[in-house]
């Protein structure tokens, strides 16, 4: 199953490059610059990953992966590429949403690394998956002092001035953090939770 997934991940990527590519051919013929700089943007970021992953040496379990692939996906192909803001309703607060899911993984992720850096044999799941929900839902908070921190002194509207489109951006991050928290739980209880039990 782990192979079927690495493969998986290795077709989207391929993919995505494809795509990225087709559109920097296009909007280059087009004359878009501004395309074309974003085009050749989500091809820098799908490469600093690899980077980061190699130079680090943490491994990247494929959920983790998966999803950091299909949230690249919607947020700088489908949002910022094809201008699908104006076209899917709520798309921002779906984007949110799955970054609750993304950064509760990245917290396993930095449960895992702690833990073997302690020369510790033992997880503890309960554990894992706390400090996995709460770093979520902190991040959740902390984007979101960023862009009121952006908005205040560049100028900016990320928050469109509105505290409930501020809240509203946490709660869906917090609200995809629970679910993934759950899936991890479920996991968990069936041996199969990502790093800590699956089998590599």
């Amino acid at each position: 199953m782990k192979k079927h997934a690495d493969r998986g991940n290795d077709l989207f990527e391929l993919v995505m490059y494809g795509v990225a590519a087709v559109c920097i051919v296009y909007f280059l013929i087009k004359g878009n610059w501004a395309k074309v700089l974003e085009a050749a943007l989500i091809i820098g970021v799908l490469l600093l990953i690899r980077v980061v992953v190699k130079v680090t040496k943490t491994p990247m379990f494929a959920a983790l992966r998966f999803c950091i692939l299909l949230f690249i996906t919607i947020t700088m192909i489908m949002a910022n590429e094809f201008g699908f803001y104006g076209i899917i309703p709520y798309l921002d607060k779906f984007e949110h949403l799955f970054s609750g899911v993304i950064l509760c993984f990245v917290g396993l992720l930095i449960y895992k690394k702690a833990n073997d850096s302690g020369k510790s044999s033992a997880s503890n799941p309960r554990v894992a998956i706390w400090l996995s929900l709460f770093f979520s839902i902190a991040m959740a908070g902390v984007w979101e002092i960023y862009e009121f921190t952006t908005d205040h002194f560049l100028g900016l509207n990320s928050q469109n001035g509105s505290l409930v489109d501020t809240m509203t951006d946490i709660i869906c991050g917090t609200a995809g953090a629970i679910g993934t928290s759950i899936y991890l739980a479920f996991q968990a209880k069936n041996k199969k939770m990502p790093l800590l039990d699956e089998k590599h």
